[in-house]
């Protein structure tokens, strides 16, 4: 290559990557806001409700160990004397009845996340659409945590209050509590389990919204393809 060429060269590099940019951000501000609109409205959806799904049955909790919910802290550190001392069956108990309480609680979050939803107005989706991402995470726990956590706490209280061992811990983790060796918001366990439940939601909702991102095509919708297809 000799100079001419070479300059030539160096001077066009800068101004393809310019060009490229301008039109990754055209691609972008090109869609109707109604196109964002919908596609994200489309694929929060999509994800809130296959995560409810994958979470509100059998196991869902339990038998996932992203979301599997353990004892708080310093009881989980105390369960392997406890189970030394024969108390192995009884903190097994514990533990399968706050996930099945979980299970038994998020399929009521459905109508709920889905209302956020169609709520949702144009900032909100253009603002997630080119958020990181946890920005769909951040929406739906902003519009939805206080609400489900109140109609969660009665669920997982009824299910953990049938395992006598739930009335000890909130006597022993209240005491711990007092002392600072376990957070306060985990010092009761219908608390904790409810917050549990929610942060594994959340957790799926992202999970699925990621798939999304990464194969809008994947999804069959047009409206998906051509939003998040304009963000790759």
């Amino acid at each position: 290559m000799d100079r001419r060429q070479f300059n030539s060269a160096f001077t066009l590099g800068p101004l393809i990557l310019a060009a490229t940019q301008r039109a990754h951000a055209l691609s972008i501000n090109d869609l109707s806001s109604a196109e964002a609109s919908q596609g994200l409205k489309t694929a929060l959806e999509r994800g809130a409700v296959a995560a409810v799904n994958l979470l509100g049955k059998p196991d869902g909790f339990l038998g996932n160990p992203k979301v599997r919910i353990p004892l708080p802290g310093f009881l989980e550190d105390a369960a392997h004397l406890l189970r030394k001392l024969g108390q192995g069956q009884r903190i097994d108990e514990l533990v399968t009845a706050m996930n099945r309480a979980a299970e038994a609680a998020v399929p009521m979050a459905r109508d709920l996340l889905v209302g956020a939803v169609k709520s949702m107005n144009v900032t909100d989706a253009k603002k997630i659409l080119t958020g990181g991402e946890t920005s769909v995470t951040d929406f739906f726990a902003e519009k939805t945590r206080a609400p489900l956590g109140v109609k969660f706490l009665p669920v997982v209280t009824k299910a953990t209050e049938k395992v006598g061992l739930a009335e000890k811990y909130n006597r022993v983790a209240g005491k711990a509590a007092g002392m600072g060796l376990v957070k306060k918001e985990d010092a009761n366990i219908q608390h904790y389990v409810t917050g549990k439940t929610l942060d594994g939601l959340y957790l799926m909702i992202g999970d699925e919204e990621k798939k999304i991102r990464q194969d809008p095509v994947g999804t069959g919708s047009a409206v998906l393809k051509k939003v998040f297809g304009a963000l790759k």
